[in-house]
């Protein structure tokens, strides 16, 4: 398929590297033009001077940005996507944004004649790397149709999860249980340290019981050693986070432990350590318990 892939971080440069290596035919478009021009020398394809051009052939196109503001200027703006739309051109938004945003988004776009979809990632960079991540798509079953083979070069796990929005919806509050999960794991492990267990037996014993999570074996091992180097930023699960609970409060529904997680989170891009994994929020427990891992 021909596809327009717009942005390229982190995450964006992985999951367009796997549709090109599927064969896709893509054009990409990154705010900083050195990244698309760096991109495209290992992996091939062209690089467009703005998004509209980037779209102007395609059949698909995957925006990959941080926030609904972001995906809003490159959809809608000066030189967005939908300027340089053909007929019959799907988009679909893999970043993670409010749910009211992308159904706005969805209705300003269909006004255009121009079909929107939702499908936000969860798995990180690893696999976004290897083309396993976990897509949650929302929107009309035909689209959703056309887009499942790109979905399955990028993720492992593809579900249509219901209507435009509910993808986020979905995606958001499992980040929230992430950063919960992400935060209880750090405090077992400060209680560990300051009643005197090996650390390394409480992490095998609680990995192989009720206490095991996917939090625990990925972010156990960096909060022990301080390494935070980025597969998902702090700043950008603080965001999620925040969202999650501005949805929730919207429907009536509290969600106290992530609100907690949002405090800790806060507390540690105050710190400075917003562009680092979200695994630094150990600093800050660390911190609260008045003791180092």
């Amino acid at each position: 398929m021909r596809v327009a892939f717009i942005g390229l971080g982190i995450m964006g440069s992985r999951m367009a590297a796997n549709l090109a290596k599927a064969g896709h035919e893509l054009t990409v478009w990154n705010r900083t033009r050195e990244k698309a021009e760096a991109w495209a020398e290992v992996h091939g394809g062209t690089v467009a001077a703005t998004a509209a051009e980037a779209a102007a052939e395609a059949e698909v196109a995957i925006t990959m940005v941080v926030d609904g503001a972001q995906v809003e200027a490159v959809l809608l703006g000066p030189d967005g996507v939908a300027e340089g739309a053909g007929s019959d051109l799907l988009c679909v938004d893999m970043s993670t944004i409010a749910p009211a945003d992308t159904r706005r988004i969805g209705a300003a776009l269909a006004e255009r004649g121009i079909a929107f979809m939702d499908a936000p990632v969860t798995g990180s960079s690893p696999k976004a790397e290897d083309g396993t991540l976990t897509i949650m798509a929302g929107g009309d079953e035909r689209d959703f149709a056309r887009a499942r083979p790109l979905f399955e070069a990028m993720g492992e796990l593809v579900v249509h999860v219901g209507e435009l929005g509910h993808g986020e919806t979905i995606k958001l509050i499992n980040n929230a249980v992430a950063a919960v999960n992400a935060a209880v794991v750090g405090e077992a492990l400060l209680v560990g340290r300051r009643a005197g267990v090996d650390l390394d037996a409480l992490e095998r014993v609680m990995g192989a019981g009720s206490g095991g999570s996917a939090m625990l074996a990925l972010k156990a091992g960096p909060m022990r050693r301080h390494d935070y180097e980025t597969l998902f930023k702090l700043e950008h699960m603080l965001k999620d986070v925040r969202l999650c609970l501005e949805e929730g409060q919207a429907v009536g529904a509290p969600f106290t432990f992530a609100a907690h997680a949002r405090e800790i989170l806060t507390a540690a891009a105050g710190r400075g350590l917003g562009e680092a994994d979200f695994a630094a929020l150990i600093e800050v427990l660390e911190g609260q318990a008045g003791v180092k891992l």
